[in-house]
């Protein structure tokens, strides 16, 4: 059988098997669990069947955040919805971009309001630009709610059952995990209010970074204080 001579496009997902996408051991059982469900063999299907069809999903490694950050560390969690639909964008971590890709408009408010709140600067260009893998590694949950799409096709994943795995995640870390700060910014996380424990977290919700909401009431985003208020908690909180 002749092989192709393109080399495997690196910036996209190349596989429907969770096997080749590595999780830290504290999210092992979880995401075991799942994809032995009805929905997660539903979802592994569906994605089989879309990238046999020739369809270019994002990103490469659906599950990185999981990789990056151990439960054992989350000290914060940032909800996004689904990941960037366009080429070389999305890697794995929700609103984060590869280093050298142009930053998008809602990391850029992102990095506004920490300059605003904090006095940092925003990270220098193209190096690491808008790429929040430290973040992950200090212990940043950057999880979306859904964990794949299709290029040029926001949501177009939605409600295929990754929303079942990430639920879960947030259950496991509300109730098992240390004290942390969840930031809900938009209608799409804060609806996953109910899934945390209020009594030994602290919430922090507004409006969702995009230019479109961002500083429209009820409560903008830049201005939102999210980040000077969840270090203060933390403090509090070692």
């Amino acid at each position: 059988m002749q092989q192709s001579l393109l080399p495997p496009v690196a910036d996209q997902l190349q596989t429907a098997n969770p096997a080749d996408w590595p999780v830290a051991a504290g999210w092992q059982a979880l995401v075991s669990d799942f994809f032995t469900s009805e929905q997660g063999v539903a979802l592994l299907q569906f994605l089989q069947e879309r990238l046999h069809s020739g369809a270019s999903i994002f990103p490469p490694r659906p599950l990185r955040a999981l990789l990056l950050t151990p439960p054992e560390v989350v000290r914060v969690v940032i909800l996004g919805q689904d990941p960037y639909h366009g080429r070389a964008q999305a890697e794995g971590l929700a609103f984060s971009v590869s280093p050298g890709v142009a930053i998008p408009p809602s990391l850029r408010n992102i990095f506004k309001e920490i300059q605003r709140d904090l006095g940092t600067p925003a990270p220098a260009f193209p190096q690491p630009g808008g790429s929040l893998v430290q973040w992950a590694r200090d212990g940043v949950l950057l999880l979306n709610t859904c964990l794949t799409v299709e290029e040029g096709l926001p949501a177009s994943h939605a409600k295929r059952g990754w929303e079942c795995l990430t639920d879960g995640i947030i259950r496991q870390v509300s109730e098992h995990g240390k004290p942390c700060v969840f930031m809900l910014w938009g209608s799409h996380a804060q609806g996953k209010r109910s899934l945390i424990d209020a009594s030994r977290h602290l919430v922090l919700m507004a409006n969702h970074p995009s230019p479109l909401s961002a500083l429209r009431p009820p409560v903008p985003f830049i201005g939102c204080g999210h980040f000077s208020k969840a270090m203060k908690w933390k403090v509090q909180h070692p």
